[in-house]
């Protein structure tokens, strides 16, 4: 029986695989082990499976995320949904399980209030309508519902929770709950009976009180008005409030179960699949089921370093962005290479919306280490018959290394993928060991702290181990399907693009004249010639100030060094605010606040440590690549400014004498203007004032100047600042430098 479980939840159609797993292959990390059949093809005599699978035609789930709230269009996909599941289980003779997957985005706190009653009605009646009888609905929520988006769950065969989830408050929105919809409720709880008609009326109306009954042949849910009648009909064993009057209903999924209108609790689709009994594979979105492909692929070969992969990203993002495309096949032929930048592309495809985009990663050949870790960052893995997945690869992972990459896998890819995380683990894990488990002829590969971390951990019973102690796990294309790592095999790109539906090739997308540039300016050449003219230009500006042609050139430089490093992924708003801090900071030690104070020194550890952070993605370095990439930016700007010292000097010898450029920096003084200045100094003498006191007229910080009995001079503070009104004393004098300090 093949049932369609609708998965409330608007973000995408899930394509179901029918190729359940033949062959068990047990191929741990080093070498090629023996073929296991799985149980049930081993034991299983051949004619009474044939006459098993005459009687009863095969289920196939098909998944639609449904993202809340409800509106018109959200009718008119899931309808176009429908429609194409029941036409191909009619040509492919299999009964569907439709899930609809009815979901509210992360981060919103108002579980998807603001459905449509007129939309949401017209989705239940079709959903409960003779035309899905050849069907299996399933309502999935995996997180809390309010409003009419509650009718859709209503209308479905069955309903599966979240333990913690909620469904609920139906009549949220509405200021006063009307009789058409309290007849809608009725009539659509009275079709499908998934949900008693007394309790859907009082999950909308706050006014409705509602008992559970106990009687003497069964469970029973009446209003108060009701139990009279009911009195004259059976006998009460017990009753108790599951409404009170004045609150709208709202139960867990705990709760829903126990008041049996949800028939299974599942923390994720995984969980989802084996209780209705389907392969965990074929609850994925299929978005060609509503609308035409778009699609393009990306290419990922060799080995892996950060401007490959964000390369990879900004291609995906803007075909994504700018070309509407709906299809990515992400082409991995890779040893792997750069951990930290691959958890990065990996964490990026994960938090793509399933609603809007597949993503397919293509493995001809390899995907080792940490590649392989992007490969199944996508919603669906096609491999090569003898394509290698996971095991070593082009570099050797630390502890830290491999502790970021688990957090990841466990944290991210595993539950947005719906995919048990350590068989992935152990690709890059020595230590993990990973067990074939079995619950009711269901298989899963656990690790014992995955294992234990299942609702029901003592029902799943360990097995063979599938790792081998010390090696890492890897497995070729058909393995990887029997451990359900992938999803199908293929014989070349031709059978790939029959697999889903592909006239053409999908468009290579390849860098632009655009991106070319971006990583020419991204190079340590150009970003070392970048700063060092950025800082010369300066130089040049503090040497001829209110000319501003330095600050110009200066201000392009810098912009460009910044630009080009946030382009590529290295820079974001903390460096750029961190240099923007620290020049700053220097501004105001040279004008003013004289002096080389905390200003200063700080000003200029702020610009330097902007430029290091600006060339790498990390802040401190945690292993052996880092610190590969920590080196490059220091030579970065150790380079620039052992340029900027050659550039300087060079200017102050040619730069005041080059014809035009004369006026960017003032010529140094000629001997004879030496002589005339210290000629024009000495005819002033203040050696006279050397032991006298006064009283500074402005602060000195550390010059200013001080009245001497009649006589106002220009004095300077000797090793510390001195307020403005305070008595001083004269205590050395050199030429027309008056040093002083307080009395």
């Amino acid at each position: 029986m093949v049932a369609v479980c609708l998965a409330v939840s608007l973000r995408g159609v899930a394509s179901a695989k029918d190729n359940e797993p033949g062959a068990e292959k047990i191929a741990p990390a080093e070498k090629e082990p023996a073929v296991q059949k799985l149980p049930a093809e081993a034991d299983e005599p051949a004619k009474d499976k044939a006459a098993k699978d005459e009687a009863e035609p095969r289920r196939v789930g098909r998944v639609l995320s449904v993202t809340l709230p409800i509106v018109s269009d959200t009718d008119r996909l899931v309808k176009r949904f429908v429609d194409r599941v029941l036409e191909d289980a009619r040509k492919n003779h299999y009964r569907p399980v439709l899930i609809l997957q009815l979901d509210v985005p992360a981060g919103k706190e108002q579980f998807g209030r603001g459905s449509q009653f007129g939309a949401s009605l017209e989705l239940a009646r079709y959903l409960s309508s003779d035309a899905l009888n050849a069907a299996t609905t399933v309502a999935y929520i995996p997180r809390s519902i309010q409003g009419h988006a509650v009718l859709v769950a209503l209308a479905c065969d069955e309903i599966i929770m979240a333990p913690d989830a909620s469904i609920g408050s139906a009549g949220i929105d509405e200021k006063t709950i009307a009789d058409v919809m309290l007849a809608g409720y009725r009539e659509i709880a009275n079709r499908r009976r998934t949900v008693p008609v007394e309790l859907a009326l009082g999950m909308l109306d706050p006014s409705r009180e509602v008992l559970e009954v106990e009687t003497d042949v069964s469970r029973e849910f009446v209003t108060p008005e009701g139990l009279a009648e009911l009195r004259q009909r059976r006998t009460i064993a017990g009753q108790k409030v599951v409404i009170p009057k004045g609150e709208p209903g709202q139960f867990t999924g705990e709760q829903a179960r126990r008041l049996g209108f949800v028939s299974y609790l599942a923390t994720d689709r995984r969980a989802a699949a084996r209780a209705l009994e389907l392969p965990p594979e074929s609850l994925e979105e299929d978005l060609s089921l509503v609308e035409k492909w778009h699609a393009i692929q990306v290419h990922l070969k060799g080995p892996l370093d950060a401007e490959k992969i964000t390369q990879a990203e900004r291609l995906i993002s803007d075909a994504i962005q700018q070309q509407g495309v709906n299809f990515i096949c992400l082409w991995i032929d890779s040893p792997g290479g750069s951990p930290a930048d691959s958890v990065r592309l990996a964490s990026f495809l994960a938090d793509l919306s399933p609603s809007k985009v597949r993503t397919v990663a293509y493995v001809p050949s390899e995907a080792r280490s940490d590649a392989a870790v992007v490969a199944l960052a996508c919603d669906q893995v096609v491999m090569g018959p003898d394509a290698v997945l996971g095991g070593p690869g082009a570099h050797e992972l630390s502890d830290i290394e491999v502790e970021s990459v688990r957090d990841t896998i466990r944290k991210v890819l595993a539950p947005a993928k719906s995919r048990s995380w350590s068989l992935p683990v152990a690709m890059v894990d020595r230590s993990l060991e990973v067990f074939r488990c079995t619950r009711l002829g269901t298989v899963e590969y656990f690790s014992e702290e995955e294992r234990s971390d299942q609702p029901e951990p003592k029902q799943w019973t360990p097995g063979q181990r599938v790792t081998t102690p010390g090696g890492l796990f890897r497995a070729d294309g058909a393995t990887a399907v029997d451990f359900r790592l992938a999803n199908r095999t293929v014989e070349d790109f031709s059978r790939f693009k029959e697999l889903y539906g592909l006239e053409d090739d999908p468009t290579l997308v390849e860098p632009s004249w655009a991106d070319f540039l971006i990583r020419a300016m991204g190079s340590p050449g150009v970003a070392v010639l970048l700063l060092m003219i950025g800082a010369a230009a300066v130089y040049a500006e503090l040497h001829a100030p209110g000319v501003g042609i330095g600050a110009f050139i200066a201000a392009v430089c810098f912009l460009l060094f910044f630009w080009s490093r946030f382009l590529g992924g290295t820079a974001g708003w903390l460096e750029a605010i961190l240099f923007l801090a620290g020049i700053a900071c220097l501004v105001l030690e040279v004008f003013v606040i004289p002096g080389f104070g905390i200003f200063g020194l700080g000003g200029g550890a702020m610009v330097i440590a902007s430029l290091i952070l600006a060339s790498q993605t990390f802040i401190l370095p945690h292993n052996e690549y880092q610190m590969d990439q920590l080196q490059t930016s220091l030579t970065i700007v150790g380079g620039a400014s052992l340029g900027f010292v050659v550039l300087a000097a060079l200017m102050n010898r040619w730069l005041p004498r080059a014809p035009f450029l004369n006026r960017v920096m003032l010529a140094p003084l000629s001997d004879e203007e030496k002589q005339q200045l210290t000629q024009s100094e000495s005819l002033v003498d203040f050696r006279r004032l050397v032991g006298r006191q006064g009283v500074t007229t402005t602060q000195l910080t550390p010059s200013g100047k001080a009245r001497f009995g009649d006589e106002l001079v220009d004095v300077i503070a000797r090793g510390e600042l001195i307020d403005k009104n305070a008595a001083i004393t004269v205590v050395e004098v050199h030429g027309n430098r008056v040093m002083v300090e307080t009395v």
